[in-house]
């Protein structure tokens, strides 16, 4: 499933952080979005993890979940749309 991870976070240290961590888990589509192939257990645990990395009185941090049905019907313009990573690397 297609998970979007979008933040507002007004420290830049903590904005840097959790990009460089989101990074590791998705794509990043804007400054402050990124899009994260994985399943619901995964986004569980991405939210907990995330959860220790921001202040709640001052961050927002949003997770939609985007059914995989949705994604081939997603529109963008200036990007290429959404697409899951490679199954297999071949290195």
């Amino acid at each position: 499933m297609l998970v979007l991870v979008v933040y507002d976070i007004p420290d830049d240290r903590r904005r840097q952080k959790l990009a460089t961590f989101l990074e590791g888990h998705g794509r990043r589509v804007q400054f402050s979005v990124f899009e994260c192939f994985i399943s619901l257990s995964e986004m569980k645990i991405l939210h907990d993890k995330v959860k220790r990395k921001v202040k709640p009185a001052e961050d927002n941090v949003r997770f939609y979940w985007i059914a995989a049905d949705c994604v081939p019907r997603a529109l963008t313009i200036g990007s290429s749309p959404p697409e899951p990573p490679p199954q297999l690397y071949i290195v």
